[in-house]
């Protein structure tokens, strides 16, 4: 982790300890707040620290998603199963959504593919069952990141965003482990809820580079 200078003396180091559950949200057994104006970070900090119970503040809560994962090197066929979602966030008046699944493949760092469910009316806990295949040569498998979100459909106004995740080697925690159990699992399907991340913070992980557009000159 790389923070700034200047921020250290107002920085929080927590770390968190949970119990996995492959079907269901982790359940959250307890964490460590280390205020980092506390510590001697000149050199490196071994120690034991209790468990304390978490802090009930939490961020907002946007939903879960079901999916499956396939591959096959063989092929180089990666199937995305979409099967479900809850506790989506309310995004309309009404207090209900009208979700879909976008399914992106990122190839170093660039949108390449892309995929969309069909559109869901009024519920926060929709049912997909959508399958969907791309093309992924094995040489490239290690190259990509699987990028899926869930939006709010709207005919008025723009589609916005409820939550996205992505998964691939450069993933982290549930979404790194379930890429790398369907690489260590070739041709066998493997099923996981995901908990739903702000868009932005994604978008910032993956970094991706723009596309940019040039404008038109008239001569």
């Amino acid at each position: 982790l790389q923070v700034p200078q200047a921020e250290v003396p107002e920085s929080t180091l927590v770390m968190q300890v949970y119990d996995f559950n492959r079907f269901a949200k982790h359940d959250i057994i307890g964490e460590v707040r280390l205020p980092l104006a506390s510590l001697s970070l000149q050199h490196v900090i071994e120690q034991w620290s209790d468990l304390v119970v978490a802090s009930k503040v939490e961020e907002e809560q946007l939903g879960e998603i079901c999916f499956s994962l396939r591959y096959v090197p063989s092929t180089g066929k990666l199937m995305v199963l979409i099967l479900e979602a809850k506790k989506l966030k309310r995004m309309d008046s009404h207090g209900l959504s009208d979700p879909f699944v976008k399914v992106h493949l990122i190839l170093n760092r660039k949108k390449w593919k892309k995929k969309t469910t069909s559109v869901k009316k009024n519920t926060l806990s929709p049912y997909f069952n959508e399958a969907f295949v791309f093309e992924v040569p094995f040489s490239q498998i290690q190259n990509v990141d699987l990028v899926i979100s869930i939006w709010d459909h709207d005919k008025v106004t723009k589609n916005e965003p409820i939550g996205k995740l992505f998964l691939g080697c450069r993933a982290t925690g549930n979404q790194l482990r379930h890429w790398s159990d369907m690489l260590a699992n070739p041709r066998r399907p493997l099923t996981q809820w995901h908990v739903l991340q702000p868009p932005e913070v994604v978008d910032k992980a993956l970094g991706l580079k723009s596309h940019l557009k040039l404008p038109l000159t008239s001569r």
